[in-house]
């Protein structure tokens, strides 16, 4: 992950999630959860919604973190261990506007952080300011300390920031 200029990442151990990708039928025992963070000046530039540097930032994290998906389930592949990349933002419902598995679930079990009171991923680095990727395989790996409770405390930034009130 390092080689790919990937600063924060680690490995969850997924096994009693008993999660399966249709197609293998089999469980994957771990999720490898990267974080690549957004652009601290484009961020601090949202005001009252995402904005056209936003949408292009967005859109390019995206696109290295399917690659880096795709790249490293691959070299997985390729020592004789399986894995399934999740790409950054696929949706298989698009009613609900969800997708097979959240990144932030195998982020929180990686140890990367918490999810906060905006039910986004927090992490200690960059805040929640972040876009995850995960791919899941059965490769052996030493998996991180899950986060199993929120750091928030008293902490109200999203709560006030949030242009829409929607938070509580």
């Amino acid at each position: 992950m390092q080689s790919q200029g990937v600063p924060l990442w680690g490995a969850a151990d997924i096994r009693e999630l008993c999660f399966c990708i249709e197609e293998d039928r089999e469980p994957y025992s771990g999720a490898i959860s990267w974080a690549i963070p957004m652009p601290p000046d484009i961020m601090a530039g949202i005001k009252n919604g995402p904005t056209q540097a936003y949408a292009r930032a967005y859109a390019e994290i995206n696109v290295r973190i399917t690659d880096i998906a795709h790249s490293l389930s691959k070299a997985i592949g390729q020592k004789g261990f399986r894995a399934h990349p999740l790409a950054a933002s696929d949706r298989t419902d698009l009613v609900n506007i969800k997708g097979d598995f959240p990144h932030k679930t195998a982020a929180t079990l990686s140890g990367l952080g918490w999810v906060g009171r905006h039910c986004q991923l927090v992490t200690r680095q960059f805040g929640p300011w972040v876009r995850l990727g995960t791919v899941f395989t059965d490769i052996p790996m030493a998996y991180g300390t899950p986060f199993n409770r929120g750091y928030c405390g008293t902490c109200r930034a999203c709560v006030d920031a949030c242009p829409a009130s929607a938070l509580s």
